[in-house]
């Protein structure tokens, strides 16, 4: 009989089920993946302190002109990748509560912690990006009041805070109930951690935060097409039409229709991982999988939709400049794999919506792999090509080219490394599932 099958289990049960990975000792196969995400955190941090000391210079990345190469590279490609992850997390977790989407539940937090460290992750990118961290100080931050107006730039650093805020008020209101409840069945040694989180919280205001909760969910939804990840993000290369490759309104569904495909991916492989390590198959059962991966489908289709209308209308009759970037993002193999991988994983998902005798749980978990690679694979060719052919031309006769190098790699060894780390320590604090613990 599969987890689906099974009898429900008894309340206490569920509490008990959740609060195993505070409660247990960790076991060995945790320290090693504790010990492999801290190694690859140490890597990033040595290729990072090689990048401080030598420049930019060793990175892929140069500048128009007599280098030929382009200004951003894997590093804004990178930071696009994970904002989308972080609003598309948190658009998860919002539709949740806002259409009490209960089936989802389980792993609506999963999707808030998520939502943090992919954001905090794109924000470490950006001072990756600048050369040196004291430019966020000496050049960012002062210059943020008089370019807000005019900068979309100084927009999308503007909108992702916001979103860091509204999204660890969310995260906050829901899991300090949580802790109250639970606070006689915490580890003494972290009482501390919790009374910090617990300062000014009061159990007869529980319905009032219910309700907040509830209208920041409703902000979330609201923001998320108009201000975030579909819009001020995308506005930030729709708006330069001196870039062929980004100038035009379909940017904005374009990025969100990737952010909601990596993010429901990386959600999926999320909790797959949590419930294979912790047996938690009665708490995240197989529905939610099925669920997920039917929202995957629709957004995987709707992302190779927009990509075949900006390369029909980038093929046929199009400006010359135009034209030519299309030509040329075709004839990248790179291009092609990521749509390649794209649609395999809704071949399968459409397969097994359609004879539901198909659905397995692992396989679906395989697929939702693809388009969170595909769309990290996408996003930095997105970049890259934008830049390769621009209207005007600074030194002619220069041909663009760009590799990432190993810093930049580098990074995405850190990148995954600091969430992984983050999730493993996380764990053993607070519950990744909400306990919705009945007061007496």
């Amino acid at each position: 009989m599969n987890a689906s099958a099974a009898a429900p289990i008894s309340h206490e049960a569920r509490v008990a089920t959740i609060l195993r990975p505070i409660l247990e000792r960790p076991s060995r196969f945790y320290m090693v993946v504790l010990a492999i995400a801290a190694g690859g955190l140490l890597w990033w941090a040595y290729a990072w302190s090689f990048q401080l000391r030598n420049g930019l210079i060793v990175t892929g990345i140069a500048d128009w002109g007599t280098a030929g190469g382009v200004p951003w590279g894997f590093y804004v490609g990178s930071f696009i990748w994970w904002v989308g992850i972080a609003h598309g997390g948190i658009i998860v977790s919002a539709a949740v509560r806002l259409f009490n989407l209960t089936a989802f539940k389980p792993v609506a937090r999963m999707a808030e912690l998520l939502t943090l460290v992919a954001l905090s992750i794109a924000a470490l990118y950006i001072v990756i990006h600048l050369g040196r961290p004291d430019r966020v100080f000496s050049s960012v931050l002062p210059a943020l009041p008089t370019t807000i107006r005019t900068s979309p730039l100084a927009w999308d650093v503007t909108v992702i805070t916001l979103y860091f805020v509204l999204t660890a008020t969310y995260l906050g209101l829901t899991l300090r109930s949580d802790l109250y409840a639970l606070q006689n069945r915490l580890p003494k040694a972290l009482a501390p951690v919790y009374k910090l989180l617990l300062i000014g919280y009061r159990p007869e205001d529980k319905h009032k935060l219910e309700r907040m909760a509830w209208w920041l969910a409703l902000a979330v939804i609201v923001l998320a097409p108009l201000f975030l990840h579909g819009g001020v993000i995308p506005w930030l290369f729709a708006t330069m039409p001196g870039q062929p490759g980004w100038f035009g309104g379909a940017q904005g569904p374009q990025f969100l229709t990737i952010a909601l495909s990596s993010a429901l991916g990386s959600v999926i492989v999320m909790a797959y991982v949590f419930r294979k390590a912790y047996s938690w198959q009665e708490i995240i059962p197989d529905e939610v999988f099925a669920g997920l991966s039917r929202w995957l489908a629709l957004f995987a289709l709707l992302f190779l939709w927009m990509q075949l209308q900006q390369n029909l209308t980038g093929s046929v009759a199009a400006p010359s400049a135009v034209a030519d970037l299309t030509s040329a993002k075709m004839e990248e193999p790179l291009y092609w794999l990521s749509l390649g991988l794209v649609g395999l994983a809704l071949a399968y998902l459409a397969v097994q919506m359609i004879f539901p005798r198909y659905f397995n749980v692992e396989r679906t978990v395989a697929a939702a792999l693809l388009p969170v690679a595909a769309t990290l694979l996408e996003k930095t060719l997105f970049v890259i090509e934008g830049l390769m052919h621009p209207v005007f031309r600074l030194y002619e006769g220069v041909p663009g080219h760009y590799t990432p190098s190993w810093v930049e790699i580098s990074s995405a060894v850190g990148a995954f490394s600091i969430l992984l780390l983050f999730f493993l320590l996380v764990s053993r604090i607070v519950p990744l599932i909400e306990v919705e613990v009945s007061e007496e």
